[in-house]
């Protein structure tokens, strides 16, 4: 019987520790575009989870305005980037290191939840990881999530290979139909961020707020 070769992300903590083993930050130190240009929507003071956050650079900007952050990454080479990155911009944030299931996705504990480009997730994790995101806001609060779009495939400038692992317009509005769409965007746009989201790209974000 042939067996199945490994997918990219088999094992992904190991799978991100190799990635992340290097003195640079593979996605830079910069805040992704989209998350900064919506960050307003959360009030100095309020408590935003960041998902998968990688080595840090979004949760640490985020600690930055003044707002209390949680996160978390399966990764603990990432997690030890991060922390070096806080202590670096003399912010405070509370990482973890989890996955999208094990993490303890507190019930109505959040104003908001930063999602950036966690498109590893299948279609089945990413169901669960959308069903904890929402259990985990508060009435009120809102997601801030970014992707990429089918169209990916042809820039090849980041993400992944797989087309069920990239978000649609119909998609998002599906998973998050209970939830006020503040916006919903489909767009291209040049990406510096690090070495692995470079170049033109074919984009997603949305901004919701749970009802």
């Amino acid at each position: 019987m042939n067996s199945v070769p490994p997918t990219p992300f088999s094992d992904a903590a190991d799978t991100w520790n190799q990635r992340f083993a290097q003195d640079a930050y593979i996605f830079g130190t910069e805040p992704n575009a989209w998350l900064s240009e919506q960050a307003s929507v959360w009030q100095p003071g309020q408590r935003v989870l960041c998902v998968a956050d990688g080595e840090g650079r979004n949760s640490v900007w985020l600690a930055g305005q003044s707002l209390e952050v949680d996160a978390f990454d399966v990764s603990s080479v990432g997690v030890a980037k991060a922390r070096r990155l806080a202590a670096e911009k003399g912010v405070s944030v509370n990482f973890s290191v989890s996955d999208c299931d094990t993490y303890p996705w507190p019930l109505q504990a959040f104003d908001g939840v930063a999602a950036i480009f966690v498109q590893f997730a299948d279609p089945a994790m990413r169901a669960r990881l959308f069903a904890n995101i929402r259990r985990s806001l508060k009435p009120g609060g809102v997601l801030v999530l970014q992707g990429y779009t089918p169209r990916q495939l042809d820039y090849k400038t980041g993400g992944p290979p797989q087309l069920s692992h990239l978000y649609t317009e119909a998609m998002l509005r599906e998973a998050f139909a209970d939830f006020e769409l503040i916006d919903l965007r489909d767009y291209e746009a040049e990406l510096t961020e690090g070495d692995r989201h470079s170049g033109r790209s074919a984009l997603i974000g949305l901004v919701a707020r749970r009802r």
